[in-house]
């Protein structure tokens, strides 16, 4: 079983590079007002979700403590980044504030992750 949620973890960590890398690919063109949500960033919050998901699975199945607080918080700011990511992948650019709060959220949901213990 760790062998498979370490598998899981990983797969998860390469969806939150696809978010962050997409979002740090575009500050340049965010800081000339023509960023826009890359397919990497939504391709990266789907594999974080669904990753996500699996793990929380199979650490129950493991019967390993799971802090629910933590994992709901963590979810809420993922489904928000993923939303507003899904609903502008199309724009050709997007506001700076808006694009701002997609890369803001990513990072505090990888400092929850890391520092929420």
């Amino acid at each position: 079983m760790d062998v498979l949620i370490h598998l899981f973890v990983g797969l998860h960590i390469i969806g939150i590079a696809a978010l962050l890398g997409g979002f740090l690919t575009q500050m340049k063109a965010m800081s000339g007002g023509t960023a826009r949500f890359v397919p990497a960033m939504l391709h990266g919050a789907a594999t974080m979700l669904v990753t996500g998901v699996i793990l929380v699975g199979l650490n129950q199945a493991d019967d390993q403590p799971l802090n629910n607080i933590k994992i709901g918080v963590k979810l809420a700011l993922l489904i928000v980044i993923l939303g507003l990511v899904y609903v502008k992948r199309d724009d050709e650019k997007v506001e700076k504030p808006l694009f701002g709060v997609v890369g803001l959220l990513t990072v505090v949901n990888i400092f929850i992750a890391v520092l929420w213990t």
